[in-house]
């Protein structure tokens, strides 16, 4: 009975999880919003390892009982009083039900650990498109910026009447262009 209410808390706990990872995120601003996700993701993922660990373990105890059972009833047979057989052969088949409950409940720790670190890659996945995304629009203006820092002699756009705005002009826009690109691509 123990471990039938054992498997039954975590069955309990897994579906509160499950509720949990699989519901619309909080509303707010978008930065607290995400820490909150990433801080729920966090503890998702430890509650769900935990009851992993506890339906293991669980598991293993009911494994030991699997094989004493059977045991105690082929070889004991003749001298177990009557009315202990039928209970024995009653926990035979509690046993076999619990292992059954407790290997649903393992495919189910199993989902919620990849829809967990799904989410945790997915956020991830969107922290580094960002990064990509400032280091492409960043890349080309230096670039342009560092050409006309070098101080050549014979640099003809410093003797341009708008050579100046002109520089600053080719920086802008290798810059914007980038942007455009990834806006027409839907990237962002």
């Amino acid at each position: 009975d123990r471990l039938a209410d054992a498997l039954e808390r975590s069955a309990s706990e897994l579906d509160t999880l499950s509720h949990r990872l699989f519901r619309a995120g909080p509303a707010g601003p978008l930065r607290r919003r995400r820490s909150i996700e990433q801080a729920d993701l966090r503890v998702t993922l430890r509650r769900v390892g935990h009851n992993g660990d506890l339906a293991s373990k669980i598991r293993d105890s009911l494994l030991g009982i699997a094989r004493v059972v059977p045991f105690v009833l082929t070889m004991a047979a003749d001298w177990l009083p009557p009315e202990v057989k039928p209970r024995l052969e009653t926990l035979r088949q509690d046993v076999s039900s619990l292992n059954d409950y407790d290997a649903h409940l393992l495919n189910k720790v199993q989902l919620l650990l990849d829809a967990t670190l799904g989410l945790i890659n997915i956020d991830q996945n969107n922290i580094i498109k960002v990064l990509t995304i400032v280091s492409v629009v960043g890349v080309p203006p230096t670039l342009v910026a560092s050409m006309y820092g070098m101080n050549f002699k014979h640099m003809p756009e410093l003797d341009w009447a708008w050579g100046y705005p002109y520089g600053l002009a080719l920086i802008a826009l290798s810059a914007v262009l980038p942007l455009l690109w990834f806006k027409w691509r839907g990237w962002f």
